[in-house]
């Protein structure tokens, strides 16, 4: 899949007609994270100009924010550039500590992976987006590197569609409404109405499987993970390369395996 160009982060006041000042919003804070996020693959050190611009602040405010989050152990400066520190992983990993279960979990996943030899994730949907919580690879068979933590587009992705297949209708029809459906490959389904009804199947059905939609010469299938209310609260997924076998070759062998880990997943969860 193509690198795709890091484009500037959202300005924090975008939304300030809905989202102002008060007692219940705290604009400083939501532009300090949004600063947090201007940093990434496609930007990984930053001068405080750049900051600015990304994030749409003044030059003052970005370093104000900078600053604090220098003194906080979040970023570090080197000459005129600001680099994100370790520290940060600890509000990443706050969430997963809070989720204990995918700790018990990560055991069925290895056990999968070496069962299919084939790489298995986990992941939660994110507003448009999946962000992976686990990852046991089995061979690199993408153009890009994933790990805990790595964010992918729902609409063409196998666990994206399984999280967005489990939401109820008027939610799900939203959140599509809201997408931008990026065509990344000749294959990836850009329509809303016809990814609507690809996620009307996959609820009836169970699982998403998408070839060659995110990636030309991936294929990957995705079950949900369930608690004990019924709720989809997460996915899991086998990835397989495209020459490698076909769809119903992919569903075939490995659907029931990965729907039997998911059970086991599911029932893990608390009450």
């Amino acid at each position: 899949m193509p690198t795709k160009r890091a484009e500037p982060a959202p300005s924090p006041e975008r939304d300030d007609e809905e989202l102002k000042p008060s007692d219940s919003y705290v604009q400083s804070f939501a532009r300090g994270l949004e600063v947090l996020r201007s940093f990434g693959a496609g930007a990984p050190a930053q001068t405080l100009s750049e900051t600015a611009e990304r994030v749409g602040l003044t030059r003052a405010g970005a370093r104000r924010i900078l600053l604090t989050l220098q003194t906080l152990g979040y970023v570090e400066q080197e000459g005129r550039q600001f680099r994100l520190t370790p520290k940060v992983m600890e509000l990443g990993f706050a969430y997963l500590s809070a989720q204990p279960w995918w700790h018990l979990a990560q055991p069925l996943m290895e056990e999968l992976t070496q069962q299919l030899k084939l790489s298995t994730s986990a992941a939660v949907l994110d507003g448009a987006e999946v962000v992976y919580v686990l990852r046991v690879p089995m061979q690199k068979i993408m153009s890009i590197n994933l790990g805990v933590g790595s964010r992918l587009p729902a609409h063409c992705t196998s666990m994206g569609r399984v999280l967005l297949a489990g939401l109820r209708e008027e939610q799900r029809e939203a959140r599509v409404a809201a997408m931008t459906l990026e065509p990344l490959t000749p294959r990836t389904t850009t329509d809303a109405e016809a990814l609507l009804r690809k996620l009307s199947q996959v609820r009836r059905q169970g699982f998403a499987l998408v070839n060659e939609e995110l990636e030309l010469g991936l294929m990957s299938l995705a079950v949900p993970v369930r608690d004990r209310s019924d709720r989809v609260v997460a996915a899991i997924n086998v990835s397989s390369p495209a020459q490698r076998q076909s769809a119903t070759e992919l569903q075939k062998t490995c659907l029931p395996a990965l729907q039997a880990v998911a059970e086991r997943i599911s029932a893990m969860l608390p009450g």
